[in-house]
């Protein structure tokens, strides 16, 4: 059996970077990396922090994530999602270490009905697309590097879609969600065992990721609501055009795993199923 690698992990105070830090340990050395410890937008601090882990791989998670926060602060989203990467692929030439760059399905446009495989043209709605677009491109400029592209996220670490809803249907708040937007749903544990399988493999290259099948984001959230035992009726299914967010959207997201399947890689399994596990997993701390 090969030795453990040493994994760095940016952005590891966030939903899916505090998640690849709790699974990847359970088999390597993962090392987590917040902004405290590496701010992403600051050069020298990203290359010193490295430098202390030598890592043989860096999983880049760290990003603004929100099309709306992104929208409506483009400097700082070019800053942190686009200038952060290239620092870390600094530094990660700079320790000879692959990189894994976590992205989205919000690199492609959502006008189509057929899933999105790895090899179809980008073409971005939003700016928060466009930022991990470049982001991207950066990162392929590494011979060893990993893109990941990950839908909706679900995991025990941090609130997310899903918990927050939970809570505010627990409070009896209304749970907005949209009644048109379908896509993927990605369940960290199981997104995160892939991208350990993926990198000990070091078959580098784009991965779609995602649990299989696919869903609404109305779909998505009542699932959870009756796996909870929490009543539905407090979720508010609107069109997403009618929500007003200042971040495009796309309507169609759902992604296939074309790329894991031909190289022989065992495919999450079906997010009802994951749904399960996780509200299992979570529903103490809705019903506190």
């Amino acid at each position: 059996m090969p030795p453990p690698l040493k994994i760095a992990v940016t952005g590891a105070a966030g939903l899916f970077g505090a998640g690849l830090v709790r699974v990847l340990n359970q088999h390597h050395h993962a090392v987590g990396l917040t902004r405290a410890q590496a701010e992403i937008t600051d050069s020298a601090a990203v290359a010193a922090a490295i430098a202390a882990v030598k890592p043989d791989v860096i999983i880049h998670s760290a990003a603004i994530a929100s099309p709306d926060v992104c929208e409506t602060q483009p400097a700082l989203a070019t800053a942190v999602n686009v200038e952060g990467t290239r620092n870390v692929v600094r530094a990660a030439e700079q320790q000879g270490a692959h990189v894994a760059l976590i992205s989205t399905d919000c690199v492609f446009d959502g006008h189509g009905n057929k899933p999105y495989v790895e090899t179809d043209p980008v073409n971005p709605l939003s700016f928060y697309g466009r930022s991990k677009v470049l982001a991207e491109d950066t990162v392929r400029q590494l011979l060893g590097h990993f893109i990941f592209r990950v839908s909706v996220l679900f995991g025990r670490d941090k609130p997310d879609f899903v918990s927050k809803g939970l809570r505010a249907l627990r409070r009896g708040e209304p749970y907005v969600v949209a009644s048109d937007q379908y896509g993927s749903a990605t369940y960290i544990d199981d997104a995160a065992t892939t991208i350990r399988q993926v990198i000990e493999a070091k078959a580098f290259g784009t991965f779609h990721l995602s649990n299989e099948g696919a869903c609404t984001r109305e779909e998505l959230a009542r699932r959870a609501a009756r796996l909870a035992g929490l009543d539905d009726r407090g979720i508010v299914a609107k069109p997403l055009a009618a929500m007003n967010r200042p971040g495009p959207r796309m309507l169609f997201a759902v992604m296939e795993h074309r790329a894991l399947r031909e190289r022989g890689f065992t495919l999450p399994r079906a997010w009802s199923q994951a749904l399960v596990e996780y509200i299992a997993l979570i529903q103490p701390s809705i019903t506190e």
